[in-house]
């Protein structure tokens, strides 16, 4: 049976990915080698990754999702400052914060990984916190250059308040490619 690599995310509107491409282009300017940055066509809000599913899952997949945001009404929020995962001195991932009805989004994660649980899917180790990936630090970096690049992404003002209505949730499938991860939809959900 054929393996999808695969995940649980919320879509982003065009215009948040056009404004996702102006804080990339704020922290372009300086030279950051050990960076890979994320095609703003290709960022999305990630509830749960998956990983490599058989093909015939998906079904039950989607009755447990389903179940998860059943009574779920959309909800607002929105994306604001930049931030970098661990920390300012060995950042691993840059990101745009999303603020608003946090709660909301940090409940419906919760719910999905209950639902998944009993069929197989662990828990997420670490606490949910909505962010958008803007790049991604290599393993190759110099401890320098990421020093340099947390500094840079946390001196950065970047506040654009950009309202984001979270109304579908839907299971992705990931396809890895030299030239980066191509996503396509498998289903959607409306809330």
């Amino acid at each position: 049976m054929e393996q999808i690599r695969s995940f649980i995310a919320i879509e982003l509107p065009q215009e948040i990915k056009v404004e996702l491409a102006r804080a990339q282009d704020m922290l372009r300017p300086q030279e950051h080698p050990g960076v890979k940055w994320v095609e703003p066509e290709s960022i999305h809000l990630t509830l749960k990754f998956l990983g490599n599913i058989p093909s015939g899952r998906v079904p039950e997949i989607e009755g447990a999702v389903r179940e998860a945001a059943r009574g779920v009404p959309a909800f607002h929020l929105e994306i604001g400052g930049l931030g970098v995962f661990p920390n300012t001195q060995r950042p691993r991932v840059a990101w745009v914060a999303l603020r608003g009805e946090v709660e909301k989004i940090a409940g419906l994660q919760e719910g999905i990984d209950s639902a998944l649980l009993p069929l197989g899917f662990p828990r997420e180790s670490r606490p949910f916190t909505p962010h958008l990936t803007l790049a991604r630090v290599r393993e190759r970096a110099s401890p320098q250059e990421r020093r340099s690049f947390g500094e840079l992404v946390m001196s950065t003002k970047f506040e654009a308040r950009l309202p984001l209505e979270v109304s579908a949730i839907s299971l992705m499938r990931s396809r890895l490619t030299p030239a980066g991860a191509i996503y396509s939809r498998i289903f959607t959900l409306r809330l």
